[in-house]
C-alpha cells in the first residue's frame, strides 16, 4: 500500500474579530515579492521607484476586486444575487467578523488587473504592452503563491490518484488525490524563471507584448490541461464537456498567441 501524503492543515492561522487565513497571507506575500521583482526591473531600466508604488496599489486593488467578481459572475451568480452581503469580506451572524479573502477566480483577477493598469497608464504613459511584459514576470509569483494558498485551504482538489505523491485531504475525504494546486504552483515558479531570463535577454526589448503573450499562452494552456486532473468546483459543471476554467482559458490562449505574433510582426515592419 502506498504511503500517501496526509494533508490536515487548518486553513486558519487564528480566528477572532478578524479571521486570518493562509490564503490571505499568500496574496500578501505574492504582492510583496512581486513588488520586489518589479523594483529590480525598474532599477535596471532606471525608472523612478515612486511610479512602482502607485502601480502596485492599482494592480492590487484591480486584481482582488476582479478576482472576487469573477468568482461571483462565472461560478455562482444566483447565490450572490440572493445573498449580496456575502460579496463583502465580512460575516454578520452570529457575530460580526472580517473573513478576509475568499472566493476568487484567476480569470477575473487578470481582467481586473488589465483594467486597473489601463487606468494607471493614462497618467504615466509607459506603454501598455511594455508594462504588461514586466508585470507578467512578477504576476507569476503571485499566481504560484495563490495556488499554495488553495493547498492550505484544501480546495481546488484533484481527482483520485494512486501515485505515491498523492495527497489525502482529510478535511474533504479520505481519498488520495492529485495535488493539482501544487502542480500549478510549481509551474508558476518555473514560468517566472523563464520569463525573467527572457526579459534579461536584451533582444526581446523591442518585442512589446511578447513576454505577456507567452505568459498568458502558457498559463492558460497548463490551466486547461490541469483541469482534467481536478474535481469540478461547481455542480453545474458536471453536465459540461469542459468545465468553466477550461472554457474561460480557451479565448485567453488565443489572445496570448495573437500578441506574440503581433509583437514580432510590428518589429518586422519597422
Amino acid at each position: 500500500m502506498n504511503a500517501y501524503i496526509i494533508w490536515d492543515i487548518s486553513p486558519e492561522i487564528f480566528e477572532g474579530f478578524a479571521l486570518l487565513r493562509w490564503y490571505g497571507v499568500s496574496w500578501v506575500l505574492g504582492i510583496l515579492i512581486g513588488h520586489q521583482i518589479m523594483l529590480k526591473i525598474y532599477k535596471s531600466e532606471e525608472i523612478p521607484a515612486i511610479e512602482l508604488d502607485k502601480l502596485t496599489v492599482y494592480i492590487m486593488l484591480g486584481a482582488i476586486i476582479g478576482a472576487r467578481f469573477g468568482h461571483i459572475l462565472f461560478y455562482d451568480p444566483i447565490h450572490y444575487l440572493n445573498n449580496p452581503i456575502e460579496i463583502l469580506p465580512i460575516k454578520i451572524h452570529p457575530n460580526f467578523q472580517f473573513t478576509g479573502l475568499a472566493g476568487l477566480a484567476s480569470h477575473g483577477g487578470i481582467l481586473g488587473a488589465l483594467l486597473s493598469l489601463y487606468l494607471y497608464n493614462r497618467n504615466f504613459k509607459r506603454g501598455y504592452l511594455w508594462m504588461l511584459d514586466r508585470l507578467m514576470i512578477a504576476g507569476t509569483v503571485l499566481g504560484g503563491l495563490i495556488r499554495l494558498g488553495n493547498l492550505m485551504n484544501s480546495e481546488i482538489i484533484g481527482i483520485p490518484s494512486s501515485l505515491p505523491w498523492a495527497f489525502v485531504f482529510t478535511r474533504v475525504d479520505q481519498i488520495p488525490r492529485h495535488p493539482a494546486q501544487l502542480y500549478e504552483a510549481i509551474f508558476y515558479l518555473a514560468l517566472c524563471i523563464v520569463l525573467y531570463a527572457i526579459w534579461k535577454n536584451r533582444g526581446f526589448y523591442n518585442l512589446q507584448g511578447f513576454i505577456f503573450g507567452l505568459g498568458i499562452t502558457l498559463i492558460f494552456t497548463q490551466r486547461f490541461l490541469i483541469e482534467f486532473l481536478k474535481e469540478n468546483q461547481m455542480s453545474f459543471e458536471e453536465n459540461l464537456i469542459l468545465n468553466m476554467g477550461q472554457i474561460l482559458s480557451i479565448p485567453l490562449i488565443f489572445v496570448g498567441i495573437a500578441l506574440m505574433i503581433l509583437s514580432r510582426k510590428k518589429l518586422a515592419d519597422k
